[in-house]
């Protein structure tokens, strides 16, 4: 009995190690401080060319509430929300990375959705039907979308 419990201690910390050995911060494990998350989700940049893809379709669509004058050839662009030219000049890759991440954490009363939370939400489901969905839910986006979409924020600066 002894050596079972030894082999499934030993097999738990190897999946516990190979979970971190991944790099990604878990959405409940991510620190914000004033609003931004310093570290990165994945451990590795993003990829910038993978952004407008995502800001343009999906559960990304930040194009819906966003203007991004590099996205021109998309069409039905927002003015729910600031426009995102200039981005990368108005806040810091920590800054952006808090706010794609969870907006609220920097701006209370934002209308963004929380886009790499899984609980604490308000109204998580059809509060009509009684079908409301049972937290954690899945995050909006991945924390490879997330820094992927900061890091083409972050080509986004003031001339």
């Amino acid at each position: 009995m002894k050596t079972l419990n030894l082999a499934a201690a030993a097999a738990l910390g190897l999946i516990a190690t190979m979970a971190a050995a991944d790099g990604v911060v878990a959405p409940a494990d991510v620190v914000f401080e004033d609003g931004a998350v310093e570290q990165s989700l994945t451990g590795a940049p993003g990829n910038a060319a993978n952004g407008p893809d995502i800001m343009n379709k999906g559960a990304g669509n930040c194009i819906a509430c966003h203007e991004v004058s590099a996205l021109a050839d998309l069409p039905f662009q927002g003015t729910v929300g600031p426009s995102l030219d200039g981005a990368g000049s108005r806040w810091s890759e920590a800054q952006l990375r808090g706010i794609v991440a969870n907006a609220k954490e920097m701006f209370y009363e934002s209308m963004m959705p929380s886009f790499y939370k899984t609980s604490g939400y308000i109204r998580p489901g059809d509060e009509f039907t009684g079908k409301a969905a049972s937290e954690p839910l899945p995050p909006m986006l991945s924390a490879e979308e997330i820094e992927d979409v900061v890091a083409f924020l972050m080509t986004m600066k003031d001339e």
